[in-house]
Order: structure tokens, then sequence, then C-alpha cells
């Protein structure tokens, strides 16, 4: 069965009333039976639409004769009795938007202290992680002078080497031409003779 649904608002403008008009005219059971609710929105069935539109059309005509007698009372207690039911359904309905409403803050604080809760783990991490990266700085600097004091240390023990090396070449050396400068006297002396 396809029913032709419209919402509130689309109601409310074709009839040329607010939303909350059509909402303290309508009772809790008449809600129950009229109306039905996609996500955000509720929709009003055709026997709605049609029991709205009367409900609006003889309240029409009750505010044109209420304005003309001013003093009008109500007809009978029965009247009296559908008007205090409708200020009774208005304060159910509107107890029940409260409570909606409070539901709704009361689950957006406990989002905020979980959000709250996250931003402090992620703000302890990054701290956490700066000091490590710090001290990894630190102990790479510690690393490279370690390092430069083992290359001196090599590099004298090489030059070291290479210095020995060197006096014991020259050394040679001067005792060969030490010899050789003998050998050279004393043959130079024997040739002499």
């Amino acid at each position: 069965m396809s029913e032709n649904l419209k919402t509130i608002r689309e109601l409310a403008e074709e009839l040329g009333v607010s939303k909350t008009a059509i909402n303290k005219k309508v009772s809790d059971s008449e809600r129950k039976q009229w109306f039905s609710k996609n996500g955000n929105r509720f929709l009003v069935n055709e026997n709605g639409q049609k029991a709205i539109r009367t409900m609006f059309s003889s309240g029409i005509d009750n505010h044109k004769s209420k304005t003309e007698n001013t003093y009008q009372q109500p007809e009978s207690k029965t009247e009296n009795f559908e008007n205090a039911n409708l200020k009774h359904s208005d304060i159910n309905y509107l107890n029940d938007i409260i409570k909606y409403q409070n539901a709704q803050i009361e689950d957006l604080k406990e989002t905020k202290s979980q959000h709250f809760k996250q931003l402090n783990q992620m703000q302890n991490l990054l701290d956490q992680q700066q000091r490590l990266a710090l001290q990894d700085k630190k102990m790479v600097e510690e690393y490279k002078a370690e390092i430069k004091e083992l290359k001196a240390l090599n590099m004298s023990s090489q030059d070291i080497e290479k210095e020995d090396l060197f006096q014991k070449e020259t050394a040679v050396k001067n005792i060969k031409e030490a010899t050789q400068q003998r050998n050279n006297k004393w043959w130079h002396f024997f040739r002499r003779n």
C-alpha cells in the first residue's frame, strides 16, 4: 500500500500554519497513529493529513468566531476537558523533547571527555617521542666524539710507527754513510801511502 506521506513542515506550509501549531493540535494517541519517523523527520500518513486539515479548517472558523466575541466562554465541559487534554499532551511532548535533548547533552559530554582523554594521550606520546629523539641525538653526538677520539688515537699510533720506521731508516742511512766515509777514508789513506 503506497501512502502519500508528508513531513510536518510540508503540511504546515500547505495549511499556512507553523509546525508547532500542528504539534499542539495533535494528541499523543493521534501522533502514534498518524506519524512515523524516518531519520530525523516525522512523516504524516494520509489519514493524519486529512484529520489535521479538518482540525485547522475548524480551528480557523473557531478563531474567527472568538475574535467576533472576545468574551465567549467554552460551550461545554467536554471542550474544557479537550483544552486541558491538549495542554497535558503538549506538556508530555515537551517533556519528551527535553529528555531527548538531555540524553544528547550527556552523550556529547561523554564524547567530549573521551576526546580530551585521547588528546592527553596523544600529547603524552608526542612528548615521549620528542624526549627519545633528543636522547638519540645526544647519543649520536657522543658516538661521533668517540669515533673522532679513536681515529685520533689510531692516527697517532700509525704516526708513531711511521716516525719510528723513519728514524730507523735514517739511522740505517747514517750508519751506511758513516761506514762508507770510513771506508773512503781508509781507502783514501791507503792510496796516499
